[in-house]
């Protein structure tokens, strides 16, 4: 059996081809199935579910790091977090200098060469200054945060320090967070405009403090931002979510936009204890299933088959060569990028294809729960886990929960695995401070 990473080439971009809107959908700690479409059983999400509907529902859909501040630098760089310093550290502390080189290409700054208005709105976290902010990377405007978490009423983040800005000023607004940055993508996609635009709405939900809509009277007891919270909490988070992607659809509709906007939504990694992950194993921080792989929703009418779902293979660095392949817009050849284009596997022309992805991580939940760090791969239906010294082999399509090891069934694939781990390690920067990794 091989297990060579197959490389896909960029579908050729059409002459004349009108360039499609895109909007790309980021929720925060999203857990694989805390939507209805995904197995949650225990609330709706209407809106996400039509959405997943009305395109294509990746089962196998992995975010490129166990938390946020990794799998950002890949959605912005369409390359490996560990390609970067920025991909090694989690979390970023809040007022620490530095974050994704200015001079690094992006996926906005790529698309805006290529004609395309940019707009971040929501999340930033790969810089928390403002003289780093999005509007140094290739954004031609940004609303939202810039660090890791906020009060979702207050806007302050864990030190106290007010966080919500336009583009680099910090302004002071009135409302739940989750509903500002809905307000706001409202109004921008319903903006007349002589161009396509590229908007990166990136909602801090559900990500904690654990605030719903109507937790206001909550938030000023909060002592620290993981207290408290509830499944019922969690819901009201999902459902405020949920009601603004309905929004921004909503308005789509309404500028006849629908049809020619090309839409994903995923989360950046996985999600918490109040997150629904079943049949998957352990959650955000880890490189067991639940840590790592997301839901994932690409929709684009009469462009990509709609109903639609897929066990192909996905990475947070596909959807950046999907974007840019479907705006026409070429990568810069200084910086190669490690996704692959979904476009074909998305319109239903390409079965899936095998692929070959690869993680590492430290510890870095405090406590009792922190532990070793952790290496993982996975090529075809094959993973491979390594935690301290100790080594996993895993058939996900028998075993999603990884719960039979069968290392010593098939040493020959642990060993495939763990030689192609070791190649990829050997061409990422080194991760401070860890010696457990394999080889």
């Amino acid at each position: 059996m091989a297990l060579a990473r197959l490389t896909i080439a960029p579908e050729p971009v059409l002459a004349g081809r009108a360039r499609p809107n895109i909007l790309f959908i980021l929720a925060d700690d999203l857990g694989y199935g805390d939507l209805g479409s995904f197995g949650r059983p225990d609330y709706r999400t209407p809106n996400l579910d039509r959405l997943a509907a009305q395109g294509v529902r990746f089962t196998h859909a992995y975010s490129a790091g166990v938390t946020c501040t990794p799998t950002r630098c890949a959605l912005a760089t369409g390359r490996y977090p560990a390609r970067l310093p920025i991909g090694l550290e989690e979390p970023l502390l809040e007022g620490r200098v530095g974050g994704l080189p200015c001079d690094h290409p992006t996926v906005a700054s790529l698309l805006g060469a290529a004609g395309y208005e940019t707009a971040l709105i929501g999340k930033w976290h790969l810089g928390s200054l403002p003289e780093n902010g999005p509007t140094r990377h290739g954004f031609g405007t940004f609303y939202g945060i810039l660090s890791g978490a906020v009060d979702y009423f207050t806007h302050k983040n864990q030190l106290g320090t007010p966080d919500l800005y336009e583009d680099a000023v910090a302004v002071d607004r009135v409302g739940y967070l989750t509903d500002l940055l809905t307000d706001r993508a409202v109004s921008y996609v319903s903006r007349q405009r002589a161009r396509p635009f590229f908007l990166s709405l990136h909602y801090t939900a559900p990500h904690w403090p654990w605030q719903g809509p109507d937790d206001r009277d909550a938030s000023r007891s909060l002592g620290h931002f993981q207290q408290g919270g509830s499944l019922k909490i969690f819901a009201d988070m999902v459902h405020s979510l949920d009601e603004g992607v309905g929004r921004v659809m909503q308005a789509l509709r309404v500028t006849n936009q629908d049809r020619r906007t090309l839409v994903i939504f995923t989360s950046d990694n996985g999600g918490e204890r109040y997150s629904f992950h079943w049949p998957l194993s352990d959650w955000k921080g880890s490189l067991w299933e639940g840590g790592i792989r997301v839901p994932a929703v690409v929709r684009w009418p009469g462009k990509v088959k709609a109903g639609h779902t897929t066990e192909q293979a996905a990475i947070s660095m596909d959807w950046v060569a999907t974007m840019l392949a479907a705006a026409g817009a070429p990568p810069d050849p200084r910086y190669p990028l490690d996704g692959m284009d979904l476009l074909r596997v998305c319109r239903g022309d390409r079965p899936p294809v095998e692929r070959a992805f690869y993680w590492r991580t430290r510890a870095w939940r405090a406590g009792p729960e922190s532990g070793p760090a952790q290496a993982a791969a996975r090529v075809g239906r094959w993973k491979y886990l390594h935690i301290g010294q100790i080594e996993h082999l895993f058939d996900l399509s028998t075993d999603p929960g990884e719960d039979a090891d069968l290392g010593s069934d098939h040493p020959e694939i642990l060993e495939q695995l763990r030689t192609g781990f070791q190649k990829w390690n050997a061409d990422m920067l080194p991760l401070p401070g860890v010696l457990e990794f394999p080889g």
